[in-house]
């Protein structure tokens, strides 16, 4: 069951104008938040992300914080799963094929859930491969935009060399990954690239950094080189789908000794327990919530 424009209905009744600028131009922005136990996570900050892109292409928010709340609750009961993930798509709607913006046209609004599953068991133990490319997309990647042709590209260049992702470089620096963020551990140090118009500001991004700072494990925001990433001792993606991952092999070499660090190992069960504590209603590791 989603929801498209005021109802609800099955997805295979879900019905889109050819004229509609998302599908036309691309012209819109998307969200995506897990929900555990039927409970949106985090979803002040993803909603605050929302808000962001919206404001990046200068499209009114057609929801208050209450009213989103409130759809994204019933698209959850309406769906099986006690853990899913919601897609949030909004458009500037339909209208005649110009590149303007047009005048009074309300947006388009979709909704849906899928399944939310575990990272496999196997990648957590052994790790998971990734390699490296060009970042060659447009210089606003801090807003979430539905027009994820270079991100989709890149992405399956790793899927052709099967592996999980594609880490990208632009001008010598890390940036992110292809559908993720990207951490690097030098030294017992978790390395991570500033917040920018070229990356995403990812939630589980913020989680790490705050699950860091509360368990006074060594951290810096800075520049990362193209060098520390390849000669890392442990690399991390996150991803509000996939939680947080290590990464084992960068281009078909070892990544420290070819194995999931002990960086990797803690966070993830401090994520585990801040995930399971929030859900809770509680408060877990000293860390923010919204």
């Amino acid at each position: 069951m989603i929801y498209l424009n005021g109802k609800f209905m099955p997805i295979e009744e879900a019905c889109i104008p050819v004229l509609d600028r998302g599908f036309i131009f691309g012209d819109g922005v998307y969200e995506v938040i897990p929900a555990y136990s039927r409970k949106p996570f985090r979803l002040g900050k993803h909603l605050k992300r929302l808000q962001h892109s919206l404001d990046g292409i200068r499209l009114k928010n057609p929801f208050s914080n209450d009213e989103w709340k409130n759809l994204l609750e019933q698209v959850i009961a309406k769906n099986d799963g006690e853990d899913q993930y919601l897609y949030l798509h909004i458009t500037r709607g339909v209208a005649k094929r110009d590149h303007a913006f047009p005048v009074n046209v309300p947006p388009t609004v979709f909704i849906m859930s899928n399944p939310l599953l575990p990272p496999p068991a196997e990648l957590l133990v052994s790790g998971a491969s990734a390699i490296t490319a060009l970042d060659n997309r447009w210089i606003r990647c801090d807003v979430k935009a539905i027009s994820l042709l270079p991100n989709v590209l890149l992405r399956q260049l790793a899927v052709d060399m099967q592996a999980l992702e594609t880490i990208l470089i632009r001008d010598g620096f890390l940036t992110e990954g292809a559908a993720s963020n990207i951490f690097v551990v030098k030294n017992g140090v978790l390395l991570a690239p500033p917040k920018s118009n070229l990356m995403l500001p990812g939630i589980t991004y913020d989680v790490v950094l705050e699950l860091a700072a509360a368990n006074r494990i060594p951290h810096e925001v800075r520049d990362i080189s193209e060098a520390e990433v390849r000669t890392a001792d442990e690399i991390l993606l996150t991803s509000s789908t996939k939680e947080i991952m290590p990464i084992t092999s960068l281009d078909n070499q070892p990544v420290g000794k070819g194995k999931p660090g002990e960086l990797f190992a803690r966070l993830h069960a401090l994520y585990q327990d801040y995930k399971a504590t929030n859900m809770r209603g509680g408060h877990s590791c000293g860390c923010s919530h919204s």
